[in-house]
């Protein structure tokens, strides 16, 4: 008996060693921004596109405080309520603090410089996406903007998803880097994939998601029910949108639909971000969506 007990407890340890392993927080390598110069004129673009300034600004910022990135706006889940938290120069309540590659760890794998996992609400599985000249001029940028003393405010989730700890095996299931679509695409597809699928994460929003929390490639930018719990977010697919790709730029420009309708909502703060952006990279977005594989609403 007794060694039947230990043969039990020998497992439980090596289940609980495993299981440790897994779940543990894994940083990127140094050597993939050793040597990089950022520069912050590339990086307002990148910041732009990757709408930082819509999770960060302050809920009651106009367009002018838009870089004045204290935190505090509620983003609300299945999973409990999150809030984007002070990513200022501030050293006490913002990131002042950091280095580069503590930016890099957060932005391409989901980790703090304490070693910790984010929460996926900071949408780092597509941000893992990014090249890291990218990230690097991000960081550049990131060095000019305004500071502030606002202190960021605690996460409301209960348990077991306020032990971070567990984030290390839905990383494992679903953060993964790879390209969504991987047919042949032109060289302006590509770069609308990279902004898409990546910088700009739209699929965040307009994919279906699975009990988990994970998002449902199979059904890639084809509308999910809104968090909110009002409405939804829609099929952006040529399945269910019979935009052509010009009306796809136009309206990332200026928000207005081919019907003559505007965008209203977390969309209208989407289209403050890319009207920003060189009309290329809205010509490229319009380009990859048309490419996307279409995804009916029936």
């Amino acid at each position: 008996m007794r060694n039947v007990i230990r043969g039990f407890l020998g497992l439980g340890l090596i289940g609980a060693a495993a299981g440790f392993w897994i779940t543990a927080p894994r940083t990127i390598d140094p050597q993939t921004i050793d040597g990089l110069t950022g520069d912050a004129a590339r990086g307002e673009q990148v910041f732009w596109a990757g709408g930082c300034a819509s999770c960060h600004a302050s809920p009651s910022a106009d367009s002018d405080d838009m870089i004045l990135l204290t935190g505090g706006k509620a983003f609300a889940t299945d999973f409990g309520t999150f809030y984007a938290p002070n990513i200022t120069s501030d050293p006490t309540h913002g990131i002042g603090v950091w280095r580069q590659i503590d930016l890099a760890n957060a932005i391409l794998a989901g980790v703090s410089p304490s070693g910790k996992h984010y929460y996926p609400a900071f949408p780092y599985t597509s941000y893992a996406r990014l090249n890291a000249q990218d990230v690097v001029d991000l960081w550049a940028f990131m060095q000019i903007l305004p500071p502030s003393d606002v202190a960021s405010k605690a996460h409301d989730v209960s348990f077991p998803f306020s032990v971070r700890r567990g984030l290390g095996l839905w990383k494992q299931l679903f953060a993964h880097p790879e390209p969504v679509v991987r047919t042949d695409l032109t060289a302006e597809q590509q770069r609308g994939q990279y902004l898409v699928e990546g910088t700009g994460h739209c699929g965040e929003c307009h994919s279906p998601r699975n009990a988990l929390g994970g998002i449902d490639y199979a059904r890639w930018l084809g509308g999910a029910p809104n968090p909110s719990g009002k409405g939804t977010i829609p099929n952006i697919t040529s399945g269910a949108l019979d935009w052509s790709e010009g009306d796809i730029a136009e309206y990332l420009s200026s928000g207005f639909t081919p019907e003559f309708d505007s965008a209203g909502g977390e969309m209208a703060e989407v289209v403050e971000n890319t009207a920003r952006l060189p009309q290329s990279d809205r010509d490229a977005i319009a380009a990859y969506l048309k490419a996307v594989p279409p995804v009916s609403n029936e």
